[in-house]
């Protein structure tokens, strides 16, 4: 049986010196699931939006838009719920010739809940791959402190005799550069898979587009969107069965 072979990721710990961001967020009813829990797409949107508000923030002045390429992420303490106030401090933790990445920790009442790694790549309005400008060495450089990361990411497919069905697309789905929106991907897996969960990992290999005819395949924690045949997106999913930690984190909240 073929998986999403996914390598263990290295969640450098924040930086002492150099950029780091913070912004403030809620786990709100549409990001909650009926159990409470947050949903796994309303992290990654929360993960979207802290990476935006960054970079508006930084100072560098250009039209390029940041494309994720890949996306993990581990529990560390307890699963947000609905309600939840939160705080996600992000920082650059390595770069490469056209590719970055950024770490982001999301705390809950002062304690770490989550800690996420994002591969970024920088294109053009026209959606094409540009290199990375001097400027953001020179705000970012300090808190990688020299750290270089690939842009490589592993390849899978499904099973051939895996079972496939339709995941259709909405136009609600789409980004600025016509592209089915990172977090928007990241409801397919929230479809297969409910929170809490031990760890995430969402590869990007290919863009999904206004039009395209998408399969979706599951195969026990993997994950996969197809066009045409092709995989587009591969996921894998470590699912928390310990569910003591969901019982304490609900007695919480009562």
């Amino acid at each position: 049986m073929a998986e999403a072979a996914v390598p263990e990721r290295e969640y450098m710990p924040e930086p002492s010196v150099g950029r780091r961001f913070s912004m403030h967020s809620v786990v709100r009813l549409s990001d909650a699931l009926p159990s409470s829990y947050w949903r796994l797409d309303g992290v990654a949107r929360a993960l979207q939006d802290a990476a935006t508000e960054d970079w508006e923030d930084c100072g560098i002045v250009t039209d390029a838009l940041w494309l994720a390429r890949r996306t993990s992420f581990r529990a560390v303490g307890p699963w947000p719920v609905i309600y939840d106030h939160l705080k996600l401090t992000t920082f650059c933790s390595g770069a490469g010739a056209a590719w970055a990445e950024r770490r982001t920790n999301i705390y809950v009442g002062g304690r770490l809940a989550i800690e996420a790694s994002s591969l970024w790549v920088p294109v053009d309005p026209r959606g094409f791959p540009v290199r990375i400008p001097p400027t953001f060495h020179e705000i970012f450089g300090e808190a990688m402190n020299g750290r270089k990361v690939s842009g490589r990411v592993p390849v899978s497919a499904p099973p051939p005799e895996a079972p496939r069905r339709p995941w259709p697309l909405r136009r609600a789905d789409l980004d600025v550069i016509g592209h089915v929106n990172n977090a928007a991907v990241w409801q397919a897996v929230a479809e297969e898979f409910d929170a809490p969960v031990v760890s995430v990992d969402v590869i990007h290999h290919g863009p999904v587009e206004e039009g395209h005819r998408v399969e979706l395949v599951t195969v026990d924690e993997a994950l996969w969107l197809l066009v045409d045949g092709e995989v587009r997106v591969a996921a894998r999913v470590v699912i928390d069965a310990a569910s003591d930690a969901g019982r304490e984190i609900r007695a919480e909240h009562d």
